[in-house]
């Protein structure tokens, strides 16, 4: 491919192949229940059903090669902007500012790896945010791309290739690299609740997908419902317990390595590269500048092993041209030690922060949380148990529920934290997972400091750091003193002269 990206070029003509195999792919999940009613239903001929099965995917070729051929893109070096133009009727330009890049995703899936190919897709902020996807690249042209579109440094269009296929290797030694015993410890102390949001989800789905292959094949429906239940009984609870257990971790592991295996971070000159990935390779550059939010996680399994988990979040997106909701980018770091943390946060904010000055809640904190999530379930379960002699056999249950609950609320108020010193807003809140969160004044952009009526006479308020990665809540706080650091906080942004981004 053309490493000259000021005139306008297409994709590798590979990307025909994985465009039509993305199309085909979205074709078939779409249709494959009604093709397989169609399929087992028919009493007639099958000729007429493969007929429409292979016209719909020589459409989808056809559509593929269609918008290969009308998919462009070129640097303008004048106005340092990167153009697309896309589509095959209604014609789209995306012109994209290079100082509005925050991140740029070298991708490479299955499909991709057989044909030799890359996918780079660039994420912008702002909330007319665009996402643009180049599905075939190869490897020297879509790192000298990125080093473009990181650095707003226009490479001479003369260099020979082993002056681009040097670019691939402008990083330094790996700042981290997660070993298969690490990510096998963090597969077994996090993301249980990810997991069994996973699992709720496929259960569901199964239902759902086991109706519709019950209809297909005329089952009764009573039968397999008896047979199910029947078969239920032959567990103890104890034993679905463990078994469900053994689920989750499973599930925990199987995403953490398929997410996050060969984890490295390396840094570049004017960014941070993280690769990983187990058959889907993914290598993420993104320029620490633009990071708002630096987040890190740990919880008591991950304590005494020594391990914490980190997040970059970067600015969040809006809607964009077709009015779909576009999500913000959160890139996820896990398996890190402490040196290693330390480490990370002296590439991105320059220093390891210490805290300063804390602030903490007033105890009024508990009293909502201890109302709405513990007294008023508690008497709406009563209720129902006195009225219902099925559930009053587990009433004894309100009292268990109400006591794990309130030392739960009590340990989320203990760790409401925030910290202030000149540089650094350091928050600490959580349960079980303990969550630290960092941002710098000038990547504040709005803040509002709020009190309820009723709290007036306490001196009771609450305070919300805006910026464009979401907003960072200390609820409950001394009024006063939060008014206090409002004011210092706008003075900072007034008379600093950092930008957010």
């Amino acid at each position: 491919m053309n490493s000259d990206f000021s005139k306008p070029q297409r994709q590798s003509a590979s990307g025909i192949i994985v465009i039509a195999a993305h199309s085909v792919f979205k074709i078939l999940k779409a249709t494959i229940i009604p093709i397989m009613f169609a399929f087992f239903k028919s009493t007639g001929s099958k000729f007429y059903l493969l007929i429409g099965i292979l016209a719909l995917i020589i459409i989808a070729i056809i559509i593929s090669y269609l918008w290969y051929r009308r998919f462009t893109f070129f640097l303008d070096k004048e106005k340092q902007e990167f153009i697309v133009n896309k589509g095959i009727l209604n014609r789209d330009q995306v012109i994209i500012q290079l100082d509005k890049i925050q991140q740029v995703n070298i991708n490479q899936n299955l499909l991709q790896k057989l044909i030799g190919v890359y996918g780079l897709k660039i994420d912008t902020a702002g909330a007319s945010g665009e996402e643009v996807n180049i599905y075939a690249i190869d490897e020297n042209a879509a790192y000298n791309l990125k080093d473009h579109l990181l650095n707003r440094a226009m490479v001479d269009s003369n260099r020979t290739s082993s002056n681009d296929a040097s670019l691939v290797q402008t990083a330094e030694k790996p700042v981290l690299k997660v070993s298969a015993f690490t990510l096998l410890k963090v597969g077994l102390t996090s993301n249980y609740g990810q997991s069994l949001t996973l699992m709720f989800v496929f259960f569901l789905y199964t239902i759902q997908e086991a109706r519709h292959i019950m209809d297909l094949f005329e089952l009764d429906q009573d039968v397999v419902k008896s047979s199910v239940l029947g078969l239920a009984t032959l567990f103890s609870l104890a034993i679905i317990v463990i078994v469900l257990l053994f689920t989750l971790l499973a599930i925990n592991l199987v995403r953490t390595f398929y997410k996050y295996f060969d984890l490295q971070i390396s840094k570049h000159t004017h960014s941070l590269l993280l690769s990983s990935g187990l058959i889907a390779k993914k290598n993420t550059l993104i320029n620490p500048d633009k990071v708002q939010v630096t987040k890190y996680s740990q919880n008591y399994f991950q304590k005494k092993l020594n391990l914490l988990n980190m997040s970059l979040k970067q600015a969040q997106f809006g809607q964009n041209k077709t009015g779909e909701e576009l999500q913000g980018n959160t890139l996820e770091i896990v398996g890190c030690n402490a040196a290693e943390r330390d480490e990370l946060l002296k590439m991105i904010l320059q220093h390891v922060p210490v805290k300063g000055k804390s602030f903490i809640p007033n105890w009024r904190f508990l009293n909502l949380p201890t109302f709405f999530k513990l007294i008023l379930p508690v008497v709406i379960f009563l209720i129902v148990a006195i009225n219902i002699a099925e559930v009053r056999a587990y009433i004894g249950l309100a009292l268990v529920y109400l006591i794990l609950g309130f030392l739960m609320i009590l340990i989320s108020f203990r760790r409401h934290r925030i910290a202030v010193n000149q540089d650094f807003i350091i928050k600490t809140s959580g349960i079980w997972d303990v969550t630290t969160e960092i941002i710098q004044p000038n990547k504040i952009q709005a803040i509002t400091a709020s009190q309820y009526p009723w709290h007036k006479s306490v001196d009771v308020g609450h305070l919300s750091l805006h910026t464009a990665a979401g907003q960072i809540r200390f609820k409950y706080g001394n009024y006063s003193e939060i008014k206090q650091l409002v004011n210092y906080w706008l003075y900072q942004v007034e008379c600093g002269n950092k930008n957010w981004m």
